[in-house]
């Protein structure tokens, strides 16, 4: 099965999200973006045992960082597209993966390789101004090293514990913030 991305842009407002762009069109001014590791942000938090309110997330990303957009590398499985609406109404940009399922039937959707291919293109060409890297995954660490060296780097917000955030991300020397530490800000209510 040939593998493929597809793009999906949130550029759609519905009544119950026009607060929300309304907040990140206020928030424009930085050129800030957000590259998030769908599955890494999910198991991260979920090992705390709360939820994420993306469309919080979406906001919070916004007024902390200035990120006026933010892609979520995510597997594409049909059974979650009331998910990926959420995502886009939230003001995400979607990039789907085909996924592949092991011998246990888990699917897997490995977007890694995609997610630096996207910021490394999008650094090139000049796209943003910081790059704000949303995962705890050491697989990152030549490329945030890359974005210091570029001085593109903005911060690395880690899903994960302190302890659980991978070694080498953290030897980059790059600015790392944790996501729990924001729970009461972030968590569905």
């Amino acid at each position: 099965m040939n593998s493929h991305i597809i793009y999906y842009n949130s550029n759609f407002y519905s009544s119950k999200t026009e607060n929300l762009c309304y907040n990140l069109r206020m928030h424009k001014q930085n050129n800030n973006c957000a590259y998030i590791d769908g599955a890494n942000l999910y198991g991260g938090v979920a090992n705390f045992g709360w939820k994420l309110d993306y469309a919080r997330f979406r906001v919070w990303l916004s007024e902390k960082y200035g990120v006026n957009r933010a892609y979520i590398f995510i597997g594409l499985i049909p059974k979650y597209k009331e998910l990926y609406t959420y995502l886009q109404e939230a003001g995400f940009t979607l990039v789907f993966k085909e996924v592949v399922y092991d011998g246990e039937g888990k699917p897997k959707g490995n977007c890694d390789a995609d997610l630096v291919l996207q910021l490394v293109r999008d650094a090139y060409e000049n796209k943003f101004d910081k790059a704000v890297v949303v995962s705890s995954d050491g697989d990152y660490a030549s490329t945030v090293k890359f974005l210091l060296g570029q001085n593109k780097l903005k911060i690395i917000l880690s899903p994960h514990a302190k302890n659980l955030c991978s070694i080498l991300l953290k030897r980059t020397n790059a600015s790392i913030a944790y996501l729990h530490d924001q729970k009461s800000i972030l968590q569905t209510r």
